[in-house]
């Protein structure tokens, strides 16, 4: 009896030797799966969770890290704690953008294919802007010519108003004077060709005043006449000035917005090629850009035509005052030779226009 007892005591306490190993072995799998960081103070105290504060207390001190990295909990493995995190790119400080350089404007005028910086819109000044360095060139000496052309407008147009003025004011002077010496004192210091005429056709008289007595008096008329002649057409000239210009602009203007627009489409062509495509939105800048010098050109070429036009009519309106002028200096000269021959008493005397029978 005293066997049998012993040796379930001893059956009793071998059973019960490994329940020590167990339980010590079983907490581990308990603090792999709780959440980190829930219950930091009840760490098992493994050889590999001792190792990991150890490895999270030097992960701060490596040199990659510019930012602050979360501190690894006491709990987590010691593989992932050992592991330093690496240096990415988000963690640098994110740099300013470089500031914009200005851009030459003779770049963007040479090479308008190089700038990214210009939107390409259908507006005038985008459209200058984006097109070839030709086409621009011909849209700017278009631009010149009308800016030629209304230039020529305003200054011609004062100029004819006041010579027109002028002239109409000495040839009423001319009508209503009875001799060529009272019509040079009512004109006066007057300017413009009628009032040079008045003074050419005194001045003459003067000069031959020696011969009127002797010799006949259509000599005197020659000679007046071919100096009113003369004034009258350098006045011509002289109004006519810078309506050259006016015809030129109007007749080539079109003709150079076409070639414009030729280069210009011959550009589109090869960006089409050079960009294997047919899309509407590629095509129609360049063709855009082409189309707007020849209408540039058409802008300098209608008003230029036009204002030559209403120029002509005005000039030769002009011409007509002065022809009157002179003819109405003719007839004083004509007056003052025919009453030379009259005898100094019977100059007064009323004359009769019908022959007395």
């Amino acid at each position: 009896m005293a066997l049998a007892a012993l040796a379930i005591t001893a059956s009793m306490v071998m059973a019960q030797t490994p329940a020590p190993d167990a339980s010590t072995q079983a907490p581990p799998p308990p603090q792999a799966t709780s959440p980190s960081g829930a219950h930091p103070t009840q760490a098992a105290p493994a050889p590999a969770a001792q190792a990991a504060p150890t490895t999270s207390r030097t992960a701060p001190n490596e040199p990659a890290a510019s930012a602050p990295q979360p501190a690894v909990p006491t709990g987590a493995p010691a593989s992932n704690a050992a592991q330093p995190t690496p240096a990415g790119p988000a963690q640098t400080p994110a740099q300013p953008p470089a500031a914009r350089q200005p851009i030459d404007m003779f770049t963007q005028f040479l090479e308008p294919g190089q700038r990214s910086d210009l939107p390409h819109n259908l507006s005038p000044w985008g459209m200058f802007m984006a097109a070839d360095w030709v086409v621009k060139s011909v849209m700017i000496g278009l631009a010149f010519a009308s800016l030629t052309t209304w230039t020529v407008w305003l200054a011609k147009t004062l100029e004819l108003a006041g010579a027109r003025t002028r002239a109409a004011r000495t040839l009423k002077v001319i009508r209503t004077s009875r001799t060529l010496s009272e019509a040079v004192g009512a004109a006066g210091g007057r300017g413009g060709p009628a009032a040079l005429m008045l003074r050419s056709a005194a001045e003459e008289m003067q000069l031959s005043e020696a011969a009127l007595d002797h010799a006949h008096g259509d000599g005197v008329k020659e000679r007046v006449g071919s100096a009113l002649s003369r004034i009258e057409a350098y006045a011509g000239r002289r109004m006519s000035r810078g309506t050259g210009v006016l015809a030129t602009i109007g007749s080539t203007a079109p003709f150079v917005g076409l070639f414009g627009t030729v280069w210009g489409i011959m550009n589109a062509f090869i960006g089409i090629s050079e960009s294997q495509t047919t899309n509407l939105a590629v095509v129609a800048p360049g063709i855009a850009e082409a189309l707007l010098a020849t209408a540039i050109g058409l802008v300098a070429a209608i008003p230029a035509v036009v204002i030559y036009n209403v120029f002509a009519r005005s000039i030769t309106g002009y011409r007509q005052l002065l022809a009157d002028a002179a003819a109405g200096v003719e007839r004083l000269v004509s007056r003052d030779l025919d009453f030379r021959k009259v005898p100094p008493g019977s100059r007064k005397a009323p004359v009769s226009l019908v022959a007395g029978g």
